[in-house]
């Protein structure tokens, strides 16, 4: 199968950014508050470039978003982009969890 890489969803590119752990943690530490780039390449043991093509594809997954405070790039993150991913994933759950419900009932029956 080919999966032509152009033409990603939005999921599709929130899950491909959370994917790696340094998108993780970038994500997460714009949880509890705005970062420059600089702050956060200061964080990590990769150049500025490599930070900042992280939050580019953090950017393009619309996990965070950017903005100009003087020569600085401020990182914000972006909660409802996340809330997509966990409501995909939670219909996964309530689909397993009444897969789990009945495999129970059928055992239940089989005992009796």
């Amino acid at each position: 199968m080919v999966v032509d890489y152009q033409k990603r969803s939005r999921l599709d590119e929130v899950f491909y950014a959370l994917a790696d752990p340094t998108r993780r943690s970038i994500v997460e530490k714009t949880f509890q508050g705005d970062y420059s780039i600089s702050e956060l390449a200061r964080q990590f043991p990769m150049s500025f470039a490599a930070v900042q093509k992280h939050v580019a594809v953090l950017e393009r997954a619309e996990l965070v978003s950017k903005r100009r405070h003087g020569r600085e790039q401020i990182v914000r993150s972006n909660v409802a982009a996340i809330r997509r991913a966990e409501k995909f994933l939670g219909r996964y759950e309530e689909l397993w969890r009444h897969r789990i419900d009945q495999m129970s009932g059928i055992l239940d029956e089989d005992t009796k």
